[in-house]
């Protein structure tokens, strides 16, 4: 797989939505999260004829495109909705703006369907 500008993209912002949700260490909840990210832009990238097979590429890209919809509907239904600069709530606007650059290139890396014969 050639990496282009918008796999470039999709790292750079899996990678600092992992970061920010893995800075609230001692929460357990924000630790796992960061961890799913990781995880999952891996299986997403990994070089092997398993992930890389277009049904299971797929599969990986609705579930990092539901993973990050989730993440952003669960922050607006149980976080916190003040900004803070410098606490916790100020965190959750960082790692959202994040969320929402990943989804436009995930959009943009969107797989396209196979013509049906």
């Amino acid at each position: 797989m050639k990496l282009t500008f918008k796999h470039y993209g999709i790292i750079l912002f899996d990678l600092i939505t992992a970061y920010l949700h893995l800075s609230l260490y001692p929460d357990f909840s924000f630790t796992l999260n960061g961890v799913g990210y990781i995880g999952l832009l891996e299986a997403y990238f990994w070089p092997t004829p398993l992930f890389q097979d277009r049904e299971i590429h797929v599969i990986l890209w609705w579930g990092l495109v539901i993973y990050t919809v989730a993440t952003i509907l669960l922050w607006v239904a149980i976080g916190d909705p003040h900004f803070v600069l410098g606490t916790h709530s100020a965190t959750g606007y960082y790692a959202k703006t994040a969320e929402i650059f990943l989804l436009a290139f995930l959009w943009a890396d969107k797989p396209k369907r196979e013509p049906l014969v």
